[in-house]
Parts: structure tokens; sequence; C-alpha cells
């Protein structure tokens, strides 16, 4: 079960899939060498650690919504909440990409 902030990856699949909603951003907060690894596809890369220092490259985005995933869920529900405040509407995607890889694209390889 989601938290509040959180998305399901089966919501972010539904809300994806459905052309009369604009997509998200899809945040990547994991760390380089996990990136390298695997990643969703459209997804941009600011590591957790960096974010602070690198949120300025998502003003372009203030007003879309924002999912910020990483490899659990842990990482992105800190890198949305920051987010958030700093005027974003922020969600963390449930499970991860761990998850993604489960439920949703069972091509993308499992670490």
């Amino acid at each position: 079960m989601a938290l509040p902030n959180e998305l399901s990856v089966s919501e972010l699949k539904a809300w994806l899939d459905d052309p009369t909603r604009p997509a998200p951003v899809l945040l990547d907060v994991r760390n380089h060498d996990e990136w390298q690894w695997v990643r969703m596809t459209k997804a941009t890369l600011i590591p957790l650690g960096e974010l602070e220092d690198r949120h300025d490259e998502l003003d372009a985005h203030k007003g879309q919504p924002v999912v910020v995933y990483c490899h659990h869920g842990v990482r992105s529900l800190y890198g949305a909440e920051y987010l958030r405040e700093l005027g974003h509407d922020a969600t963390s995607l449930s499970g991860g990409i761990d998850a993604w890889s489960v439920q949703i694209d069972p091509t993308l390889e499992r670490y």
C-alpha cells in the first residue's frame, strides 16, 4: 500500500498509458552506477546526494508533476519531500525501479 505522496507502479503505468494526461517528469535519484545498470525510459538522473545542489535543473518543470524513483522507494521519498518544499508537485514511486521491473516491465534487469 502506498503512503501519502506515493504512487504505486500500477498507478504510474496507467498514468503513462493515458493519452489524455500529460506525462510526468520521471526523476531518478539513484547513484550514477545504478543508472548505468538500468533505468526507466525518459528519466532524468539527479542522484539524491546531488539534489540540493542541482534542484534548479528542474525549475523548468515547475507546475508539472514529478515522479521521483530510486531502487526500492526510500531515497525517492526524501527526494520528493525536498522537491515539494521547493514548490514542485513531486510524488515518490512506491517500490522504486525494482517494483517496476517485477510488476510492469520484466525486461529491466534487477539488482
